[in-house]
Formats: structure tokens, C-alpha cells, sequence
């Protein structure tokens, strides 16, 4: 499913080849379970003549900045795609489109024609997406329940060790919690887990300080490179679990044994060599917390033949007084704040790559 880097990546693409153009047409697909909240006349006439100044997102949700509200949001989702004719947008791992379906596709929930006639689509085979129009998407559910942005928003590494030792849950659900941080999947999870030695089922509370600090530098790391190659997975490293953790199959990565376990309700690949489990508690019973307390977070499930399809639910009010008072520190922003974020962070990317073509010379 796409996650954090395969969003930015559609972020960035509308951002690069529509802001500044006005809509000349829109069509909006009779789909009452994805189109949530307002009618297909309604979200077209909203969207028709209007100017498209930004694209913004948090997590794993994007919505664009009109020239006037209200403002289109897309929650992507198991499977929820942009595309762009004739432009090159990463497709994430089982993409649900592929370059021979018509255009627009089939699956299309809204197509757009822009003025100078470039055409893009939010496509969604698998119907868990959802469309709204909302007059202020940051101050309503679900992004106003978001937890700090993985990219933009990490807290600092400090911060971040204090938080997990008053964690009495299993990492990756943590790690998955999307009201804990925003943006993080069942792949990023298992790469930051691997990468870092961590067992998907070790409380985070558990964890040594240098764990923790190693987590946020994998964190950090992994879902920055994601973003700088555009979510094109085939540019990731090679000695990556990504590669190999996909369908369950018997692999191994860099010569070492991959294993599958559930864990926060979500198919976990690890590495027994190097991910192991310590502590006094049993993993019979952190397994059975761990695909618990997921139930009433704010998760997204990953698209799986084998696993049970899921819809993004909103957290619950059940977070502890500590947890809310951690949470006021990252209090949400404004779009305009949210904006000069994605282009400092759009900077940096150029900067990284200048200095890599130079050294290339």
C-alpha cells in the first residue's frame, strides 16, 4: 500500500506539474463509499474554474490548495494511486494500475483537466480510499488526529527516547500508530526494525536508549532516501528487507533467514539473527497484546491477499493525560506553515543531489 514516500512522491508530481493552473473540467466517479461526505455535482462544481496553488500532505494523506475553499483530501488508502498523463509518477509496490489500462482509468474517483490541458487522475481499485471536501482539512478528522509527520514533523531524538520508555506497547505498533507518527506502514516499520535489530514484538519501553536512538536515525534515514529517489523502489538499496519481505515466501536477506509473525494485526517479516526478543516477558503474550491494541488506532492496513482488508480508522479518545501532554508539543499547523516544510525539505533533496553530482564529476 502506499505509504509515506509513495504519497510525497504524488505530492511532489501534482505540486511540480499543476499548481498554478485552473481547472477546466472535472469528472467525479458515482462511488458513494470512496466519494465520503458530499455528492459527485457538488465536489465537481467545487472544483471546477478554481486555481490549484499547493499540494500539500501529512502522513499518508494529500489534499490541494485551492485559490478558495473548500479543499479536495485524499486518503489513499490500500490502494489508492495519482496519476498524471504523460508524466512519470512512482508507482508504489502492487500498483493497481499499469501504463496499458485506458485513460482515464476505470477506477478513476476524480479526473481533472487543467487549463493547458494536462489531465490527472485519483485512481482506486480497491475502494478503501477516501474523497472529501472539507473547508479546513487540518482541523478535522483525520488528518487533525494525525501524530507528527515522519518526514517533516520527526521529533527530535531526545524527545523521541523519553516518549518510548512510556510506551508499554509493542513496537511496530507503535511505529504504526498513526496518531503516534503519521506516515509509517507495514513496510517502513519492518525496514526500521530490521535495520535498527529491533523484534517487531519488543515493548517499546523495553528498549535501551541507544535502541531508541538507533530507531530514529533508521527512521529518519530510510524514509528520507525513500522520498529522495521518489518512492521508486528499484533505486532503493539492495541490501534492504524490502526486497525480500513481500508475500510470505521463504528468502533470506544479506545471507540471513527472513521469518513471518503478526504483529499489530499486520504480517511482520524479520530477522531472528539479528531481531531478537528480550525480557521477561513471554512472546506468546506480546503477540497477543500486539495484534490488539491496534484495533482502535489510527492505522492503515497493507494491501495482502492473505490478510483481512482493512479501512483507515481514526484514533479513539484513549490516550493517556502523559500521552496528550507529549502530543501538545506537536500541535497541528497551518497549510501555509505546512507548505514552507515541504519546500525546505524539497531544498535539502536539490542540495543532496547537486553535492552527489559533483562528486560524481
Amino acid at each position: 500500500m502506499p505509504e509515506l514516500p509513495e504519497v510525497e512522491a504524488a505530492r511532489r508530481a501534482i505540486e511540480e506539474h499543476c499548481t498554478g493552473k485552473k481547472i477546466a473540467a472535472c469528472s467525479v466517479a458515482d462511488d458513494l463509499k470512496v466519494i465520503e461526505g458530499v455528492s459527485r455535482s457538488d465536489l465537481e462544481a467545487a472544483l471546477f474554474g478554481k486555481t490549484i496553488l499547493a499540494a500539500l500532505r501529512k502522513g499518508k494523506n494529500l489534499w490541494l490548495r485551492l485559490d478558495s475553499p473548500p479543499f479536495p483530501t485524499f486518503q489513499f488508502g490500500m490502494a489508492g494511486a495519482v496519476y498524471i498523463k504523460g508524466v512519470a509518477v512512482t508507482k508504489y509496490k502492487r500498483s493497481a494500475v499499469t501504463d496499458t489500462d485506458e485513460w482515464p482509468s476505470k477506477h478513476s474517483k476524480v479526473f481533472i483537466e487543467l487549463d493547458d490541458g494536462l489531465e490527472f487522475s485519483f485512481t482506486d481499485k480497491r475502494r478503501f480510499a477516501r474523497v472529501r471536501l472539507l473547508e479546513d482539512p487540518e482541523s478535522v478528522p483525520p488528518i487533525s488526529e494525525l501524530g507528527p509527520d515522519a518526514l517533516l514533523e520527526l521529533m527530535p531524538v531526545g524527545d523521541f527516547v523519553e516518549s518510548l520508555s512510556k510506551k508499554k506497547t509493542a513496537i511496530k505498533a507503535l511505529l504504526l500508530d498513526q496518531s503516534y507518527i503519521s506516515g509509517i506502514g507495514n513496510w517502513i516499520a519492518d525496514e526500521v526494525l530490521y535495520q535498527a535489530k529491533i523484534h517487531p514484538l519488543q515493548i517499546a519501553s523495553s528498549l535501551s536508549k541507544e535502541c531508541c536512538k538507533s530507531l530514529h536515525r533508521c527512521i529518519r534515514e530510510v524514509i528520507e532516501y525513500a522520498v529522495e529517489v521518489d518512492a521508486d523502489s528499484n533505486r532503493f538499496p539492495k541490501e534492504w528487507l524490502f526486497h525480500f519481505r513481500w508475500g510470505k515466501r521463504p528468502g533470506k536477506v544479506n545471507g540471513m533467514k527472513i521469518e513471518f509473525i503478526t504483529a499489530a494485526g499486520r504480517t511482520s517479516a524479520y530477522v531472528p539473527e539479528l531481531q531478537n526478543l528480550t525480557g521477561n516477558r513471554s512472546e506468546k503474550v506480546l503477540r497477543k497484546k500486539s495484534t490488539n491494541v491496534m484495533s482502535k488506532k489510527n492505522v492503515d492496513a497493507e494491501e495482502s491477499p492473505s490478510e483481512k482488508e482493512e479501512t483507515y480508522e481514526t484514533s479513539k479518545k484513549n490516550e493517556t493525560t502523559e500521552d496528550n501532554k507529549g502530543r501538545e508539543k506537536n500541535d497541528r499547523i497551518s497549510s501555509k506553515g505546512m507548505a514552507k516544510k515541504h519546500v525546505a525539505v524539497a531544498k535539502s533533496s536539490l542540495r543532496k543531489r547537486s553535492k552527489s553530482s559533483q562528486a560524481n564529476l
